[in-house]
């Protein structure tokens, strides 16, 4: 690494991109991986389509039950 950089040619907010839009990674566990990718694989669906579904099926059991409150 340099003692010091210039920077006097570089343009501020030049990669800087107002609406993107970012995915934040999600690490499952060892033995929740396992299942869920044997499970994937036996459903001939990709992995990150699976997880998603099963969210969304918890997600609307738990504002079914707070609705229900």
């Amino acid at each position: 690494m340099k003692a010091e950089y210039d920077f006097s040619k570089g343009a501020r907010g030049k990669f800087y991109h107002p609406n993107a839009v970012f995915s934040f990674p999600v690490y499952l566990e060892p033995d929740v991986n396992d299942f869920m990718s044997k499970l994937a694989e036996e459903q001939d669906l990709d992995i990150q389509k699976l997880v998603n579904e099963w969210l969304r099926v918890n997600i609307k059991l738990l504002q079914s039950v707070q609705q229900s409150h």
